[in-house]
């Protein structure tokens, strides 16, 4: 087994390269750019911004630009480049240099449908546009991604003129999590019930482009129980795709999974496995649904893991072979209370988005928790406190090996404040995370949220301490809702909600 995994990361390195071609860097949403060797502790704090692209978008609501992707030694009309890629909210998929930030094309889909109306339709749950980051597929050359109309497409890296699709996979206007893609096939997620879209996995065999080939696992009778953590289908290296679903009912024998961490086979989505949390029931009436933030899978020693949490505060381990156990309801490991001490859903507390992981040079696995408000007053001790956090924080855990062998987590640092921390990403022994800045508290309404907010900022930690090493001040013009970083060739790419994209990166080498 231990070999399979080290075997697994082997390939997976060489299939990646330098390159950051889907959300979290990786199929399994680990956050962790292995390959990077540019950017090191003891020069981060060189870095600057390099440039900075304002896109033809129109911001809708909370949502903007999807995180970016980025490939490199793509042939395009200026030459070949690194290029990276965002969608807009309003229906335009952009292409720019990386080195420059000159845009190199982009593509706007036409709608012949329009959104329905009722329900969520319309709000910043259901915003009537393109929602899920795009991947890569380098082996093709192409760029896949899913119109506010529902249906994929699949456009040339070079230039954007569609070479796959249009192929309606997913309700008009509903609303889909990050793509991811193995082995020829792409797998998506829905949530929420836009657009009448039922929740549940989706996938679509895209290697023959005149016989796609559709598979669905609904895992709700109605608009709840969907899957919308930041990373959406998380895949393993196992054959398994899971995700953390959101609240509703639980009834297996009806077809209902909220609130649980399911898993399903990659080749046909059939169920395999779930965990149901012994406190489901409070976690459905607290609206603490375990869909708020993505799991992460990860090799440890010679066991294949899962790491999750949402709202609620707490960190779960699980066996990503035997979820739940024989009961469906034991963990490895379950974390006491991490954050939000005031027990509530919709303030923006407790764990969203996903959680990273990655291991250093000594062979230590660590989890990077994004943690919204203050660390729990009664939670654990961080031997390392990087200053007050009220609004938010990193929060680094090891994993560690109990008496008997199996695996726990140990408190090592708690990041300085955090305004609505996004999901970390690591490269090279520095964990990069942005400050959004985003209001996420809920009452209020819509408006409020738009006009109450903070610009965001791009902050590197070290690894090992959490001790902060870079802090882009005030490059960054506006606050994001909902989003990632990328990072490739020793650069780190963002976007706010003002539709610019941001490369931050070192000096270029003065010549002697």
């Amino acid at each position: 087994m231990r070999a399979r995994i080290i075997l697994a990361l082997t390939l997976c390195q060489a299939a990646w390269g330098a390159d950051w071609l889907t959300f979290g860097h990786d199929p399994q949403r680990t956050g962790w750019a292995f390959e990077e060797t540019k950017i090191t502790p003891e020069n981060v704090a060189q870095m600057t911004l390099a440039w900075k692209t304002k896109l033809k978008n129109e911001p809708y609501s909370l949502s903007a630009l999807t995180a970016p992707v980025v490939a490199s030694g793509i042939s395009t009309s200026k030459g070949v480049r690194s290029v990276v890629y965002v969608a807009g909210i309003t229906g335009t998929v952009f292409a720019l240099d990386a080195a420059t930030g000159e845009e190199l094309w982009n593509h706007a889909f036409k709608y012949v449908v329009l959104p329905g109306k009722g329900g969520y339709q319309g709000t910043f749950l259901c915003p009537n546009g393109i929602t899920a980051t795009p991947v890569i597929d380098k082996t093709t050359n192409t760029l896949y991604v899913i119109a506010g109309n529902g249906a994929l497409y699949g456009l040339d890296l070079g230039s954007g003129t569609v070479r796959y699709g249009p192929v309606q996979l997913v309700a008009a206007f509903s609303k889909n999590s990050s793509l991811n893609l193995v082995d020829g096939v792409l797998y998506t997620v829905l949530a929420q019930g836009c657009g009448q879209g039922l929740s549940g996995f989706y996938s679509v065999d895209v290697r023959d482009r005149h016989h796609p080939v559709i598979h669905q696992m609904l895992l709700s009778n109605t608009d709840t129980g969907g899957v919308w953590g930041r990373g959406g289908a998380v895949i393993g290296t196992n054959g398994r795709v899971y995700g953390s679903t959101a609240d509703g009912v639980f009834d297996p024998a009806a077809g209902d999974y909220s609130d649980t961490e399911i898993a399903v086979s990659q080749k046909d989505l059939t169920l395999l496995d779930y965990f149901l949390p012994l406190n489901w029931q409070y976690i459905r009436r607290k609206d603490f649904d375990l869909g708020a933030a993505s799991p992460v899978f990860f090799g440890w020693k010679n066991r294949n893991l899962l790491a999750a949490g949402a709202k609620e505060g707490l960190v779960y381990l699980l066996d990503a072979e035997n979820l739940g156990g024989s009961d469906h309801q034991s963990t490895l490991y379950t974390s006491p209370r991490l954050g939000n001490d005031k027990q509530v859903c919709c303030e923006g507390l407790g764990i969203w988005g996903g959680i990273s992981t990655a291991r250093d040079l000594d062979g230590q696995t660590w989890l990077i928790v994004p943690m919204g408000g203050p660390p729990a007053a009664d939670g654990p001790r961080f031997p390392i406190a990087n200053g007050p956090a009220p609004h938010g924080s990193l929060m680094a855990l090891k994993v560690v090996a109990d008496a008997k062998g199996s695996p726990g987590l140990e408190p090592v640092w708690v990041s300085g404040d955090f305004d609505m921390p996004d999901p970390a990403v690591i490269a090279n022994g520095v964990v990069f995370a942005q400050s959004t800045g985003s209001n996420e508290v809920q009452r209020g309404g819509e408006a409020v949220r738009v006009k109450s907010n903070h610009p965001s900022v791009l902050k590197a930690l070290d690894l090992k301490t959490g001790k902060e090493l870079f802090n882009s001040g005030t490059a960054i013009e506006s606050w994001v809702h909902f989003s990632g970083l990328a990072v490739s060739d020793g650069r780190v790419f963002a976007v706010d909600h003002d539709s610019n994209v941001y490369a931050f990166g070192l000096p270029a080498p003065t010549s002697r």
